[in-house]
């Protein structure tokens, strides 16, 4: 199936899109280390990467939404380029010993200006394949090849940042995710492949829209109760993260062994990642909603673990297992969303799913930390579990219905 789907995107569009996604993922770390360094307050340095996390969470769904009404390529070279200059802005002026204010301000436009590289790099996926006349298995294994590359993508980035600024300074690192912004996200929006997300013309535009016409297409861009669901489960997944890393950093500083909190979130990484690749295996009579509840269900099994774990080896072991359960549910919230939404209104809603997940991290990690300094990892843990009940939960109370798609014909633009 893998090669399937390489076949379908062409070597190009995954190098640029992984290049493109992987300052999102450095930019938080690395504005915290940045700001913390030069300003020598962790107070100030949260207030900006909070600032950042909310930046991204709030304008994510209006960059999609821009995406599905306008294409891809002109939004998202115009969000690459504003990106890039908002992270060298916050770099310049961290180095000159801004106030808190003006930080918190950059921090905010840099989460803003986001291109959503990984969201709209699986529409594009999602939509090369359904023009080629795909079956839904393909459609799965690209979702799942699209997943894997954001899971690395968040266990590189922060790497990256974490060796910039062991060997030379924190803003290394956030200059670099501005060039691989400039560069591959201009790379991102420029490829061909970006004809695939072209909106259709509206039938006023056309002069054959109507009353009727106009009520049909309003219909056809209405989402479903389920979709709110999906976003919710993600925000709640998203809780998840936050708690854990959380707990994760608590526990590790009560061991003695703060340095590992990394790694171990890395391990946790490297599994979900290597699980997520493992997804296009699952045989198509299994459903999406039943891979949902089976995910649910993993979520909390393994999780509950946490609130016992007492040694680094412990530690690692209970982490690295439940990140086996992480790739499955995010890639199969994935599947049902490109399911059920309309398609001309996909970018917005896998927008949504990404910065609900952005969201529930940086508030349950704010939230979690607060509590894990006064009672301790098991209370951050606590969160984490509860995070992953309330997802299971959803998943058997909310019916996902998935309508028959009506495919344009094929003819798919692929990558030379």
């Amino acid at each position: 199936m893998y090669r399937d789907t390489l076949s379908l995107l062409g070597p190009a569009l995954p190098v640029v899109s992984f290049l493109g996604r992987l300052p999102t993922a450095m930019c938080q770390l690395g504005s915290l280390l940045l700001v913390a360094e030069t300003s020598g307050s962790l107070a100030t340095a949260g207030l900006t990467g909070g600032a950042l996390a909310a930046g991204q969470t709030v304008a994510g769904p209006v960059i999609g939404r821009l995406a599905d009404r306008h294409g891809q390529r002109g939004v998202v070279l115009a969000a690459s380029l504003a990106n890039a200059v908002a992270v060298t802005a916050l770099v310049l002026a961290a180095l000159a010993d801004a106030p808190t204010g003006p930080l918190m301000a950059l921090g905010a436009l840099a989460g803003a200006t986001v291109p959503q590289v990984g969201p709209l790099a699986r529409t594009r996926s999602v939509a090369l394949a359904r023009r080629s006349g795909a079956d839904d298995r393909l459609v799965g294994a690209v979702l799942s090849f699209e997943g894997t590359l954001d899971e690395v993508s968040f266990v590189l980035g922060p790497a990256l940042v974490g060796l910039a600024a062991a060997l030379a300074h924190p803003a290394a690192a956030l200059l670099l995710a501005a060039l691989l912004l400039a560069v591959c996200g201009t790379a991102f929006a420029l490829h061909p492949t970006a004809r695939a997300t072209a909106p259709e013309a509206p039938a006023e535009a056309t002069g054959e829209g109507d009353a009727s016409t106009r009520t049909s297409a309003a219909e056809r861009t209405r989402l479903p109760g389920s979709a709110y669901a999906l976003r919710v489960t993600m925000v709640l997944q998203g809780a998840m993260f936050g708690a854990s890393q959380a707990g994760i950093t608590a526990l590790t500083e009560e061991l003695g062994v703060p340095a590992q909190a990394g790694l171990v979130y890395a391990a946790m990484g490297v599994m979900s990642a290597a699980v997520g690749l493992s997804m296009a295996a699952v045989p198509a009579r299994i459903g999406l909603t039943t891979r949902w509840r089976a995910a649910t269900a993993g979520l909390v099994v393994l999780s509950v673990p946490l609130l016992f774990v007492g040694s680094l080896g412990a530690l690692y072991a209970v982490v690295v297992v439940l990140g086996a359960a992480y790739a499955p549910h995010l890639i199969t919230v994935f599947g049902l969303t490109e399911r059920t939404v309309p398609a001309a209104r996909l970018a917005e809603s896998m927008a949504f799913l990404t910065s609900g997940i952005v969201g529930g991290q940086a508030v349950a990690l704010a939230a979690s930390g607060r509590l894990a300094e006064g009672e301790g990892a098991p209370a951050a843990f606590a969160v984490a579990v509860g995070a992953a009940v309330a997802c299971a939960v959803l998943s058997w109370s909310v019916r996902v219905k998935t309508p028959v798609r009506v495919l344009r014909p094929a003819g798919a633009e692929r990558s030379g």
